[in-house]
């Protein structure tokens, strides 16, 4: 199953989405065809180095030897010692979400963004918008954390807060149609719920994830920190919704109308 779009317009230009999009792509650009594994290292999550976080120690990770051509000789490995001070390690929570491994890596995100982000962008305006996208994926890395604290691969990419936003399309657009590819045999192309398209997805993350942690194997794929970021994003939209007004909507109007109670003297009898 591949969304392509929703059918569910948006009022106000989701200029946040537009902005996450557009520097993701620049943070890649800028490092040609993939960030080099210093970069990786430096400003990537690896859960080990929270967990030695102010320590003093140093966390050892493998980085394989390339040749010539930039590709892995097999069996040739070298270590790395990183540093676990915490003020390397905890803007890692933020670094990692702006890179990504190839472009494939970002089109995927990015693609998933564009669908789903404009019209959370819309619902929370902004600012609560751009809180909600960097606290989801926070989220999505503790629990990729969480999972394995002693993990020494390091995370990146932006699916943890992509998934937070996921999974406030979920509950609060449950209805809408997207449109879906789907495979089976040959490809259809279909109107379905959001509901079902993300819940399908979420129970995909949730298989993976549990098959990678029976094989006690580093994820290729970081399925823990979708599975907590799609779960941060149905917990916090309730909640930062009620301090965002919808679309056309003036919060201080609204406030007004909650708490302001007519005057007993002008009330007309």
């Amino acid at each position: 199953m591949f969304p392509l779009y929703d059918i569910n317009p948006h009022r106000r230009f989701p200029w946040m989405t537009v902005l996450l999009i557009l520097v993701n792509i620049g943070v890649l650009a800028s490092q040609g065809t993939g960030p080099s594994l210093d970069t990786v290292y430096q400003y990537g999550f690896i859960p080990k180095r929270v967990s030695e976080a102010g320590s003093g120690k140093l966390v050892s990770v493998r980085e394989p030897v390339l040749n010539r051509r930039g590709e892995p000789i097999p069996g040739r490995v070298k270590v790395v010692q990183i540093s676990t001070a915490p003020i390397d390690v905890y803007p890692t929570f933020i670094t990692t979400m702006f890179l990504h491994g190839n472009w494939l890596h970002l089109i995927m995100n990015m693609w998933m963004l564009w669908i789903f982000g404009n019209n959370i962008e819309d619902r929370l305006g902004r600012f609560m918008f751009i809180c909600y996208y960097l606290l989801g994926g926070m989220v999505g890395s503790v629990c990729q954390w969480a999972i394995d604290p002693q993990l020494d691969v390091p995370v990146i990419g932006a699916s943890g807060a992509v998934a937070a936003v996921l999974g406030g399309y979920a509950i609060t657009f449950p209805k809408v149609s997207v449109k879906t590819l789907i495979f089976v045999g040959i490809p259809l192309f279909v109107n379905l719920p959001a509901l079902v398209v993300l819940g399908v997805w979420f129970v995909i993350q949730i298989l993976f994830g549990f098959r990678m942690m029976s094989e006690g194997e580093g994820p290729a794929v970081a399925y823990w920190a979708h599975i907590g970021g799609f779960v941060a994003g149905i917990v916090l939209m309730p909640f930062l919704t009620l301090g965002a007004s919808p679309p056309d909507a003036d919060w201080k109007r609204e406030a007004k109308e909650l708490f302001e109670f007519d005057d007993p003297r002008t009330r007309a009898e």
